[in-house]
């Protein structure tokens, strides 16, 4: 059978698609595919600008709710009352609003000025720059790709094989659970801003970094500006300037900041590892090329996860329980994703290509054995010396 990707090796790892569907199905999955492009972006427009504007006016007003709830509560019940309210606008401006944004998916509609992808800032400690870089121009167009995609592993955590085990792995589990999910927002501006990078390195090697080209003076200085220009003016807001208005009650006004951003970094991280980690996804070795559209939206497809919430739960997860159709259109509403489900799913049913969908709490229950299955060695692999990555013990 050709093939229409290439591995620079072989693996264990769930089968590519473009190895094991011929090329005329992928050509026709691809072309349906591709119908489906057509269509919606045939019908963006006004429906599209309402959705994203009535969603940020409702964020907004949770967010005036929240913080005078805050302010002013004299016993617990208003006081979890406010820092539910004040969640709700944060996980709203991080998903359904802020994520879509500044994918590009309002670019160009009319009305939907304020949510440009040039010109939005989020109410998260994400530098944007930092992100589009690494989300958009890296992780999106080579998911799971070894030495592409930054994203297979996540400061001392693995998610895929192809990065090598070490010694720190063992304690992955833990870490993910108890210090990178609470403080999912911190670490990801960390990881994308290529401060981890310069402290740390990526583990695939002896001066493995994925965002910074050196250790030099230049790289440290350009990382420490992207990381700090957002961490000042977030963390200035949340934990300095709002408590002050409180007075002698800062304390409670910052610890209900904290529970409510600790809440969305929690509700977002544990959607986002859902949406990309398991052992039944597809990881692909470094070097892998997709050749042709057909193959790449199969790729796409078969290296996500998909997890079935209502409505209102989706809306908190900014559409990404669809993680399959995002990665296949990442610049679509998430109106549209969801409009669009039934029909992705149908395509890959009809030519062969793996559509994973399953309630959220298994999808979680597949990614932590993930996580904890990467925390230990396969039989007969040492721990990597650095600068021989992958390396095997004899």
């Amino acid at each position: 059978m050709p093939s229409t990707a290439r591995s620079i090796r072989p693996t264990s790892r769930v089968s590519n698609p473009c190895q094991r569907l011929p090329p005329d199905a992928l050509k026709r999955f691809g072309d349906e595919i591709e119908a489906i492009r057509r269509d919606v972006e045939a019908k963006l427009g006004s429906d599209d600008v309402r959705h994203v504007k009535r969603v940020d006016a409702f964020s907004r007003t949770m967010e005036v709710v929240g913080r005078v709830l805050i302010h002013v509560s004299p016993e617990p019940v208003s006081f979890v009352a406010g820092v539910t309210a004040l969640w709700l606008h944060k996980q709203l401006q991080a998903t359904e609003v802020g994520h879509t944004a500044l994918h590009g998916a309002f670019d160009g509609l009319p009305g939907a000025e304020r949510f440009q992808s040039k010109t939005f800032r989020w109410d998260t400690p994400i530098d944007e720059e930092s992100w589009d870089q690494g989300h958009n121009k890296r992780h999106h167009p080579y998911t799971n790709i070894a030495g592409k995609d930054p994203d297979i592993h996540f400061g001392p955590v693995r998610l895929t094989e192809d990065t090598p085990f070490r010694a720190h792995h063992r304690g992955q589990l833990p870490f993910t659970l108890f210090v990178l999910w609470p403080n999912f927002g911190f670490l990801m501006n960390l990881h994308f801003s290529g401060l981890n990078d310069f402290y740390f390195g990526n583990d695939r090697g002896e001066g493995g970094m994925d965002f910074l080209p050196d250790r030099s003076w230049k790289s440290a200085v350009t990382a420490h500006k992207r990381a700090l220009r957002k961490y000042a003016r977030h963390y200035a807001k949340e934990y300095v300037f709002f408590p002050a208005l409180a007075g002698p009650f800062f304390w409670k006004v910052m610890l209900g900041n904290w529970l409510a951003a600790t809440m969305r970094d929690v509700y977002s991280a544990i959607t986002i590892y859902c949406g990309h980690v398991g052992e039944d996804v597809a990881a692909y070795a470094e070097g892998t090329r997709p050749r042709g559209p057909g193959a790449w939206y199969a790729m796409q497809v078969e290296s996500a996860n998909n997890f079935e919430v209502k409505l209102p739960i989706s809306m908190l997860c900014g559409a990404l329980d669809l993680q399959i159709e995002h990665h296949l259109f990442p610049r679509f509403p998430t109106n549209r994703l969801r409009e669009i489900a039934p029909r992705v799913r149908a395509a890959c049913e009809r030519h062969g290509v793996r559509y994973r969908s399953d309630t959220w709490g298994r999808t979680l229950g597949k990614a932590l054995r993930q996580i904890a299955r990467l925390s230990r060695p396969r039989p007969g692999e040492a721990d990597a010396p650095l600068g021989v990555p992958g390396a095997v013990a004899a």
